[in-house]
């Protein structure tokens, strides 16, 4: 009969996934100090070091999908609920730019690169039912604002002239201002 495990596997990942900041520094001994395991424990759960990195990584893009639900079911449907949504999806400071690094590894492996696709989905369907009732305009509005959110916490990154929140909101305000103005 086998042991239980210690630490379960959603400890696990959820303790990886506050330290990990480079994925490629990522080794069995390190993330075994991080959960209080051993290395031969880890490489047990997750077989090679990539796996367990993939792991990882496929948890957050879990905990971003629960956080956009909840953000799609809290937010008035018209477009200033679409701007809170996003507002409300925006990293606190120190998370922008250590996300930025995440990202790398979700554009490398195939099976990321597809659950943020996923993902990017989501979301786009979630703002463009808040920008208009036409099916197809919405699918093209919603990713269109996606982008414009995205692009906007890449230049705050380099500008930093207030906090990205406020950053976010001003810049998707002044688009939906200029979108409804056409």
């Amino acid at each position: 009969m086998g042991r239980g495990k210690t630490v379960s596997d959603k400890a696990v990942l959820d303790g990886l996934l506050a330290t990990i900041g480079n994925p490629g520094d990522l080794t069995f001994a390190r993330a075994g100090q991080v959960v209080g395991l051993s290395a031969a424990t880890l490489v047990q759960r997750f077989g090679t070091r990539d796996a367990m990195v993939e792991a990882v990584l496929l948890h957050a893009w879990d905990r971003l999908d629960d956080a956009t639900a909840a953000a799609d079911a809290e937010r008035t449907v018209d477009p200033a609920g679409a701007i809170a949504l996003l507002v409300q999806l925006t990293p606190a400071e120190r998370d922008v730019t250590e996300g930025l690094l995440l990202l790398r590894e979700d554009f490398r492996n195939p099976v990321l690169r597809a659950r943020g696709a996923a993902w990017g989905g989501q979301l786009a369907r979630a703002l463009g039912r808040r920008l208009t009732e036409d099916p197809q305009e919405a699918e093209r509005l919603g990713w269109q604002m996606a982008s414009i959110w995205q692009g906007s916490l890449i230049w705050w990154g380099f500008r930093r002239e207030t906090a990205p929140r406020a950053a976010i909101e001003a810049a998707l305000t002044e688009w939906y201002a200029n979108l409804a103005g056409c």
